[in-house]
């Protein structure tokens, strides 16, 4: 029997088992390029405009540091490519990433991988069968990301060269994640070092670009915009990501090959020998296990936060260039900065409606790993256990948007020199919490009645995200618009805060809420 004996098998199990999850990050991916390729030739139809944009985006250190070295501007195809490069990117990473660690490492953990080896299955099958998903997600991605280029009338090549870009960051993380899922020793480790050198990889890109020096070519998204889609169109940087792609898969195979099954390389740290009093109850239990993914999500968004303050100053300069630039922010010529923020604060709100949903998952997760079981034979009441977990969720909810509106209105008030809109934006984030809460309800509510539908919860992400990135754009009816909850709220700073909507969807959360908790305590654990 060979190492990969058995991986056609698992191919199809991967893909079975991701039948929804992964058509939907495909789709998801090309269809924020397709409205962004469209969104970009409406806005700039005028040479003056195209200048104008070109002119902003050279001198602005906030974009060169979120999107990297302008290449091509002057043309609404090398514009095109400038804006939805980094996003893709960074996507199509995080994509690869969550699946390679998901049938990887998180089977190891939950010791289904183990029920798997003990049929006829070679060492490396799980592996390979998770790689191979991975790429071929992520080459797919990119072949659908040039034909929806080519479709919006932009040049073969460049459209050619740009998708091929975008699978070649596909490719590279995937290997990434194949690395990490050797070294950690659970799967929320692999993910949090995966998306840490990922997170470092976008950030040594972004100050290569600042800095208008070689520092870009340490990095996989430095490579990623080096081919010049559109500006010159080198295909030469595409070698690199193979390189870097076989280098990384050479390793994890190396490391699998010399690690115990179920262990990583790094073990995790002996915790002490005496538990404090905190940890005594499942409120503190509940915060011990979240404690990392809460700070991870806080650091992240925190910085991002901070990137988007940044920007807010050199709206201004965008907008007199390009008037219709106003429009998108649904605000007015001399209002569009707070027009800008309330536009930022919105699809800020929906990312950490994610961290929402992340955390509530800890709910079934610690079911299925059996943990939730050992914790109510100590007398502790279902509805207790499941509301310290709610309770964590809550508050770290409440954490991530305070840092995010700090970061925004902080850095936006160094940058510009103007803290006029300090409290308004700090205030905007933090009116978007009954959103975010209801988002997370729904885990709740879904755990409790029909736990194997738990993951739909994340559709109601996906759709939130898309009607505030994209609804404008999409024009989508109102009838539609509506199912997102933060579409109902006030758009601070614009607008003066509305408390009716606030508070009708801040009961809807705590309803749906405890409806979960009654589900939860009629039926069987594990059902």
């Amino acid at each position: 029997m060979s190492a990969l004996t058995g991986t056609r098998h698992l191919v199809w199990l991967v893909l079975r088992r991701d039948r929804v999850r992964l058509p939907l990050w495909v789709v998801g991916l090309t269809a924020i390029t397709a409205v962004s390729a469209r969104s970009v030739a409406g806005l700039y139809d005028t040479p003056v405009k195209v200048a104008g944009y070109g002119v902003t985006v050279e001198d602005s250190a906030a974009s060169r540091l979120l999107n990297g070295t302008p290449y091509g501007v002057d043309t609404i195809a090398g514009i095109t490519a400038y804006e939805v490069t980094a996003l893709s990117g960074a996507l199509v990473a995080l994509m690869a990433i969550f699946l390679v660690v998901r049938h990887t490492r998180a089977e190891e953990e939950s010791g289904a991988a183990e029920l798997l080896r003990s049929t006829v299955l070679g060492r490396h099958a799980a592996t390979a069968a998770a790689l191979l998903v991975a790429a071929a997600a992520s080459l797919l991605v990119g072949l659908l990301d040039a034909a929806v280029l080519v479709a919006d009338d932009l040049p073969t090549s460049g459209s050619l060269l740009h998708g091929a870009a975008v699978a070649g960051v596909g490719l590279v993380f995937t290997a990434v994640a194949a690395v990490a899922a050797q070294v950690a020793s659970s799967a929320r480790g692999a993910l949090g070092l995966a998306i840490a050198v990922g997170a470092v990889l976008f950030v040594v890109r972004g100050v290569g670009a600042v800095r208008k020096d070689a520092l870009v070519w340490l990095s996989p998204f430095g490579w990623q915009e080096g081919v010049r889609a559109y500006a010159g169109d080198r295909w030469w940087p595409l070698l690199l990501l193979l390189a870097c792609t076989g280098v990384l898969l050479a390793l994890a195979g190396w490391l699998t090959a010399h690690r115990d099954f179920g262990a990583g390389l790094v073990q995790a740290r002996s915790g002490r020998p005496r538990a404090g009093a905190w940890l005594g109850g499942p409120l503190g239990l509940a915060e011990r296990v979240q404690r990392a993914m809460t700070l991870g999500w806080a650091v992240g968004l925190f910085a991002v936060g901070c990137l988007f303050g940044a920007v807010g100053r050199e709206v201004v300069t965008l907008v007199e260039s390009n008037p219709d630039i106003a429009r998108v922010f649904g605000a007015r010529l001399d209002d569009v900065v707070r027009g800008y923020f309330a536009f930022v604060i919105s699809f800020l709100g929906v990312i950490v409606s994610a961290y929402a949903v992340a955390s509530a998952m800890r709910l079934p997760h610690e079911e299925s790993q059996g943990r939730a079981e050992m914790a109510l034979a100590t007398g502790v009441s279902r509805t207790r256990w499941a509301l310290a977990h709610v309770l964590v969720t809550t508050v770290g909810s409440l954490v991530v948007l305070t840092l995010v509106g700090l970061g925004m209105a902080g850095t936006h008030a160094l940058v510009s020199g103007d803290g006029s809109l300090f409290w308004p934006v700090l205030g905007g984030c933090l009116a978007t919490a009954p959103a975010v809460l209801l988002v997370a309800a729904t885990v709740v509510l879904l755990h409790g009645w029909r736990p194997r539908w738990v993951a739909l919860a994340w559709a109601v992400f996906a759709f939130a995200l898309l009607q505030s990135y994209l609804g404008d754009l999409l024009d989508l009816p109102d009838a539609v618009s509506s199912l997102s909850p933060f579409w109902h709220l006030s758009m601070l700073p614009v607008d003066d805060w509305d408390p009716v909507p606030a508070l009708v969807v801040g009961v809807l959360a705590v309803l749906l809420a405890a409806v979960g908790l009654v589900g939860l305590r009629r039926r069987d654990l594990a059902s």
